[in-house]
């Protein structure tokens, strides 16, 4: 019996030179089988409209593999979708393009898969750091704050192999995360709207919503250039983070949740504030590149866009509320289980 497919799915935007080093991580995966570990993997790159040479290394140096070749940057999730689309395996493999394979990453995930049971849709690879290969980047997929927000568990600690015992998550980061084909004709793709950041942290959440399950999967190791496409502590960051865990808070959270997250917002505001005037942590980097005007204007112009975008968010939410099979103390469960708080997330942001 042969192995599955999997669907290897690269969006790309003027990433040409963190490509050579992901693709081969891709091409040098170890042998799992009789056959060798490539002949049951295709990899389909989506190029954002880059303007570094990307396409045309690719095409020199892998005319082999798929690419999608955009116009314009369409986003992560927009891109992702339409290497979803145009793939043939039974699972997906979204990979980030600033990240680096162990040679048994596809091993290990196979074999992880094999030990699920059928409605196990979701596996979560253990990230680290690639300039600090000790350093988590995320172990055992994201934490939920409950006001929408995400992060790695584990971000920025030493690794001892403190969370390798983790079977049962809550949702895996898209960084490198593995997705039955199954489960996404059930509970659909990535948002478009988000256009990039939490997009995952959606999609993981109504695929719990259906009932379906994650899992870590601390075998499967890869090294992670932090936020190399994006910009670490970027203006643009800023704003897609805070208002896509807006429209993750109003698509899937429990109503009563909803009701109650201003203040856990606001308690998270008063925990950035005060890394701000310490100078310390995320908020405190993007304060620096903003200034205060600047943090004014993203704060305006993030609930500006949740105010406009609000019917379309409500369409969503009455849509998968409707068809959810847990109920909401689970929901309340996974916060307590797989949730950070406001000091937590500040400090690791």
């Amino acid at each position: 019996m042969s192995r599955p497919l999997i669907s290897i799915v690269i969006a790309n935007w003027n990433g040409r030179e963190l490509l050579k080093p992901c693709l081969e991580s891709v091409f040098a995966q170890n042998h799992t089988g009789a056959e060798p570990a490539q002949s049951r993997f295709e990899v389909i790159i989506i190029d954002n409209g880059s303007t570094d040479g990307s396409v045309a290394f690719i095409e020199k140096t892998h005319p082999e593999l798929r690419l999608i070749k955009n116009p314009l940057n369409l986003g992560f999730a927009k891109a992702n979708n339409q290497g979803i689309l145009a793939s043939r395996g039974e699972f997906i493999l979204t990979l980030n393009n600033d990240t680096v394979l162990d040679k048994d990453f596809l091993a290990a995930l196979m074999s992880a898969v094999a030990d699920s049971r059928p409605r196990v849709g979701m596996w979560a690879a253990k990230i680290l750091s690639l300039n600090e290969k000790a350093i988590i980047d995320s172990v055992g997929g994201l934490l939920l704050y409950p006001d929408g927000l995400a992060r790695g568990r584990g971000r920025l600690e030493r690794d001892r192999g403190q969370y390798d015992a983790l079977n049962e998550i809550l949702l895996p980061s898209a960084c490198a995360a593995l997705y039955r084909r199954e489960m996404l004709d059930e509970v659909g793709l990535f948002d478009e709207d988000f256009f990039a950041y939490c997009e995952d942290t959606d999609l993981g959440l109504r695929a719990r919503l259906l009932g379906w399950g994650a899992r870590s999967v601390p075998g499967a190791v890869c090294f992670h250039s932090y936020s190399a496409t994006g910009g670490d502590y970027s203006v643009f960051k800023a704003y897609h983070v805070e208002r896509n865990r807006a429209y993750v808070l109003i698509k899937n959270f429990p109503l009563s949740l909803v009701l109650c997250s201003p203040y856990h917002t606001l308690r998270r505001y008063a925990k950035q504030l005060s890394s701000i005037r310490s100078g310390k942590g995320a908020s405190s980097r993007v304060a620096d590149r903003a200034g205060r005007a600047g943090l004014f204007f993203i704060f305006i112009k993030v609930y500006f866009a949740v105010i406009i975008n609000l019917p379309a968010l409500l369409k969503k939410r009455r849509l998968i509320q409707r068809r959810r099979k847990v109920a909401e103390s689970e929901f309340v469960e996974w916060l307590l289980t797989d949730g950070i708080d406001a000091e937590e997330l500040t400090r690791k942001d």
